[in-house]
């Protein structure tokens, strides 16, 4: 499969969007995150917090990141904390403690941001943690690649060192070179170092490590292999990513008496970076950008088939019925079910992840009376799933047919990113 990454901007309801859009290779939109221009998100920024609280029967504190953001903090995150002030020779918190957090979830609707004090420095294809101090390896790797990264990567830091970090290896580290991964592990680690010497002369509530904009961190997390083209309408944002990519400044223009500039280049040997610039056509235009949001907001979602899918989000979950709608087969009825739910799983698994829908999911796939057949659905099902980066989990089917699927919360749905009730 051969991905589009597509950054551009949009107006929506009178408002500017920076729109980041990962397209298939049917060009339809599987996953987009909006931005307000006027915007600024703290998701993935660290801090030096102040604990306000301690709720022990939560198991939780509250702290504070700025004179009015309150954070929900984990107190299972407290192992490897780092404290720049800490009132008492006890090891958990109590109030008035000063520490780094990292924000991992944004406010959402009424709820706080969730902090936490395992610190995580990501790049193309290794993840620095304080959290977890080990080194461990994607589990998307076969065995052999897997066990050879590790046994490299164990030369330079052995398991049994007294070192205040981890190392998870990404999926991407499969492409590149073991000097080419080394090299990005230990620019991470200076990054890391760099920030503990700079908290000595910072105050609380300051922000000491600004996460990098949302679109290069998605295109770290992207699987390269799956991508073909990069293409923007915004020459920074487009020198940006190619210096994502190793491209120097230098290369672009290119040389002679008259410079001329360059708007397309090719990395990982496959990946073409492309600056798009067209007067007659914009480039939301050209992958109908609006269009695709308004759809992504609409409650009925239609298949192929003629049957479709109702949205329901409500305060607590959201609710997902397949209907036949204009499929009217009547012969083999339970094998069309099948085929008709199987095309809805696909769908679905699509749909949670274009409108970010999180939290508890239901879904209400047409009757089917074989056991057998109901297997083989919710295997298809979880497979589709399993295609999502944000962790998303099937959990069984209950005794009234409905089927549990849960996902992680980490940003605003799509409907809440742009505002709508």
């Amino acid at each position: 499969m051969k991905n589009r990454y597509v950054i551009t901007t949009e107006q929506i309801n009178g408002q500017e969007y920076l729109i980041s859009a990962l397209y298939d290779e049917q060009k339809k939109m599987v996953e987009v995150t909006p931005e307000k221009k006027d915007g600024v998100s703290i998701l993935g920024n660290i801090y030096i917090g102040r604990v306000e609280n301690v709720v022990k029967n939560l198991n939780a504190a509250f702290i504070k990141i700025a004179p009015n953001q309150n954070c929900y903090y984990s107190l299972e995150d407290c192992k490897n904390a780092i404290f720049t002030k800490k009132l008492s020779t006890k090891k958990e918190l109590v109030a008035g403690d000063e520490l780094l957090v990292q924000v991992t979830k944004e406010a959402i609707k009424t709820k706080d941001p969730v902090v936490t004090s395992n610190l995580t420095f990501s790049g193309n294809y290794a993840v620095l943690t304080t959290g977890n101090r080990r080194l461990s390896v994607s589990s998307k790797l076969d065995g052999e690649t897997k066990k050879s990264l590790k046994k490299f990567l164990e030369q330079y830091f052995p398991e049994d060192a007294a070192r205040d970090f981890g190392i998870i290896v990404r999926t991407n580290a499969k492409n590149v070179s073991k000097e080419v991964l080394l090299q990005e592990i230990n620019s991470l680690r200076q990054s890391y170092e760099t920030l503990l010497k700079n908290v000595a002369h910072k105050t609380c509530f300051s922000c000491i490590y600004e996460e990098e904009p949302h679109y290069l961190k998605q295109l770290r997390g992207l699987r390269e292999e799956t991508l073909e083209q990069i293409v923007t309408d915004d020459r920074v944002i487009f020198e940006r990513i190619c210096m994502l990519y190793g491209i120097e400044e230098e290369a672009f223009f290119d040389g002679g008496s008259i410079k001329t500039r360059v708007d397309t280049f090719t990395v990982k040997e496959h990946i073409k970076l492309h600056y798009y610039e067209d007067t007659m056509l914009s480039l939301a235009s050209l992958y109908g950008i609006k269009s695709a949001l308004e759809n992504a907001l609409k409650e009925k979602v239609w298949l192929k088939s003629g049957a479709y899918l109702i949205i329901e989000p409500t305060e607590t979950l959201t609710v997902i019925d397949v209907n036949t709608g204009k499929n009217v087969a009547k012969k083999e009825a339970q094998e069309n079910f099948l085929k008709v739910n199987k095309e809805a799983a696909a769908e679905i698994a699509r749909q949670l992840r274009l409108r970010n829908i999180s939290g508890m999911i239901l879904v209400d796939f047409m009757n089917l009376t074989s056991k057998e057949a109901e297997a083989e659905l919710l295997n298809f099902f979880r497979s589709a799933l399993k295609t999502d980066p944000v962790p998303t989990q099937l959990i069984d089917m209950t005794k009234l047919g409905l089927v549990e699927v849960t996902r992680k919360k980490v940003q605003k749905s799509l409907r809440e990113a742009l505002n709508q009730k």
